[in-house]
């Protein structure tokens, strides 16, 4: 049995994470390939296509990335190569703000200010963050500074989960976190007052709205749970805990009101609310 290589581990997981991985993967799992010929169509498809798509890629907006990261519906234990990977845009600097930040704090405070924003982020677009992608693909730090960084943030708010891989042990708290703000919603709870009890975005509220209710809109077609999980590109477990939350609106004329509410505004095409204040992204 050979010697541990540490180093070695990390540049495999982060290779593991990117787009030609991603597509060699999906390849593999999904035409029984062979590791060889994933690489073999990878080849071809980058002759082929990459020369005429390479000068039409749209650009990302100022302050914001993208990155590779593990979904968020795969279980702890499994190795990184083998997850399935979500692409997801990140908004790392917000302009003025974070200006500021950086002059008064330092580049300590500005990582701190955005550390749990963007786990966020990356969670409500289906993936969770790991240290090593915090530090080698957002802020190129070592990931010993992010660990001494997550610890000042936590301390700073000790009663808010940071959404990442190594805290979401299983898919229990992932779910918990995505039908508390669905099951607020149905309550009649503003976005703004989502924002302030979750600590998440508007633009995080929105994305778990959408998703419920396009599942509900599935469910309503008749779609079995396997359908809508693949329509959606979301976890099993993630649409049964939504559909259970569907039965109980049946039952709760309260929850009713506020899911009808929610499927009137999403069929409005974006459309501004009006009710309540509320706002274009819930």
């Amino acid at each position: 049995m050979g010697v541990r290589n540490r180093d070695r581990e990390v540049l495999d997981r982060l290779d593991s994470k990117t787009l030609d991985a991603r597509f060699t993967t999906e390849i593999q799992q999904g035409l029984n390939c062979s590791p060889f010929e994933a690489e073999a169509v990878l080849g071809v498809v980058k002759e082929v296509y990459f020369p005429f798509l390479s000068a039409e890629a749209p650009q990302p907006p100022p302050g914001k990335i993208t990155l590779i990261a593990v979904a968020a519906d795969e279980p702890a234990g499994k190795p990184v190569a083998l997850c399935a990977k979500q692409t997801v845009c990140l908004t790392l600097h917000r302009g003025k703000i974070d200006d500021l930040v950086f002059q008064e704090h330092g580049p300590a405070g500005f990582r701190q200010a955005r550390l749990l924003d963007l786990c966020q982020q990356a969670l409500s677009q289906g993936a969770l963050l790991t240290a090593e992608d915090l530090a080698y693909r957002v802020f190129f730090v070592t990931p010993r500074t992010i660990s001494r960084d997550l610890i000042v943030v936590r301390q700073a708010h000790p009663d808010v989960l940071i959404p990442m891989r190594s805290t979401l042990h299983d898919l229990g708290p992932v779910l918990t976190h995505r039908t508390q703000i669905i099951r607020l919603a149905l309550q009649g709870k503003t976005t703004t007052q989502i924002c302030q009890i979750m600590h998440h975005s508007p633009e995080a509220v929105a994305n778990y709205l959408s998703t419920f209710t396009r599942c509900v809109q599935l469910a309503r077609q008749k779609m079995q749970l396997g359908q809508i999980a693949f329509l959606l590109r979301r976890g099993p477990s993630l649409i049964r805990a939504y559909l259970q939350i569907l039965d109980e609106c049946q039952r709760d004329r309260n929850m009713a009101y506020h899911l009808d509410e929610l499927l009137r505004i999403g069929s409005c095409g974006g459309e501004k609310k009006i009710a309540r204040g509320r706002s274009a992204h819930e």
